[in-house]
């Protein structure tokens, strides 16, 4: 390597004072795309434009998307498509006469791109896409993958964003969420509890501001602030303030209710149409109820949950501790600290 190195730098022709260095003109464009890689933006617009060109193959066009959604995993990417103008072709696909599955990876772009990024939440939600996404939801979407994906994308676009709540609140999302706890997949009721656990959880500041109401913290003057960071949204810390809207609809919305019933009436689902439980779904059920109880500790409200609904838990609770071999078998089952655990049996009204 030594002696290559050597031999390039003796035949090298040293350029000369005031000689102009002319860039070459015959390099193909194509071979220099082809060693380097094109831009992850170009890379970009060529998918859009296949994913959204309806005389290409359905293939062509999923594979187009795929390539897409692996684009947009990096947030840089997901960023650019403002200024790309991307969001409204993209938002476009949801609604055309596209096929159900191009549709479910329209869905699956839109999710990875929001997921974990205020700038993208921002700019897709300028278009008020709400009550398009939540339409997925809807009984008569024959496809649970095609329901799964719209709860994914509405996971992305809410989490730690009050204002993506608000717009899911006025589109009629709580009502669409109630029917989705009893839908016939397991993988969608998972999928919607697990969103309503994630958006019901303070945070830190939220929870800080309950205990003094008034306390106003601002991001760290000191400190850069990012715009495709959470800590853009701590400019007015109440952007992501989700915990309270949730707390709310859970009880005004009869989402309470019916997650009292999908822990003690299972709904059928599968081929045979049995009806039988799911240990994941039904534990973070509970570490819903948990969440719940940490913020309203004096209980169930009785105007809420009746004194039938309380029978039935507490009938659940008792026969988990009989299948667990004791009440502290069952705390680790369902993953709960000593506090957490006794507040909720108690509250189950189990001795």
């Amino acid at each position: 390597m030594d002696s290559l190195l050597r031999w390039a730098i003796e035949n090298s022709t040293p350029a000369t004072e005031g000689t102009t260095i002319t860039p070459r003109t015959d390099l193909d464009p194509g071979i220099i795309d082809h060693i380097l890689g094109k831009p992850d933006a170009v890379l970009m617009k060529e998918a859009l434009e296949v994913a959204v060109d309806e005389k290409r193959s359905e293939d062509d066009r999923l594979q187009a998307l795929d390539d897409f959604e692996m684009l947009v995993e990096h947030i840089d990417n997901a960023n650019d498509l403002v200024k790309l103008k991307m969001w409204e072709p993209l938002h476009a696909l949801l609604t055309s006469t596209s096929s159900e599955k191009i549709k479910l990876h329209s869905l699956w772009v839109i999710g990875t791109a929001v997921q974990n990024n205020p700038a993208a939440q921002a700019a897709y939600l300028s278009l008020h896409p709400i009550p398009t996404v939540l339409s997925f939801l809807s009984p008569s979407v024959r496809s649970w993958e095609l329901r799964s994906k719209a709860l994914y994308a509405l996971s992305g676009l809410c989490k730690h964003n009050s204002l993506a709540v608000q717009q899911l609140e006025e589109s009629g999302g709580w009502d669409i969420f109630r029917s989705a706890i009893e839908d016939s997949e397991i993988r969608v009721r998972r999928k919607v509890v697990f969103l309503l656990g994630s958006l019901l959880v303070p945070s830190e500041l939220e929870s800080a501001q309950s205990a003094a109401p008034g306390l106003h913290t601002p991001a760290s003057p000191s400190a850069p602030i990012h715009d495709n960071s959470h800590a853009s949204m701590l400019r007015d810390p109440n952007n992501i303030f989700t915990s309270a809207i949730t707390l709310k609809a859970l009880e005004e919305g009869g989402l309470l209710k019916a997650l009292f019933a999908a822990l003690t009436v299972p709904v059928p689902h599968g081929q045979d149409g049995d009806s039988y439980g799911d240990a994941d779904f039904e534990e973070s059920v509970i570490q819903l109820l948990c969440t719940y109880l940490s913020l309203r500790p004096a209980g169930f409200p009785k105007d809420l949950v009746s004194e039938s609904d309380l029978a039935l838990l507490k009938k659940y609770v008792e026969d988990e501790v009989s299948k667990a071999g004791g009440k502290e078998q069952l705390r680790h089952v369902w993953g709960l600290d000593t506090e957490k655990f006794n507040l909720f049996i108690k509250c189950a009204g189990v001795t």
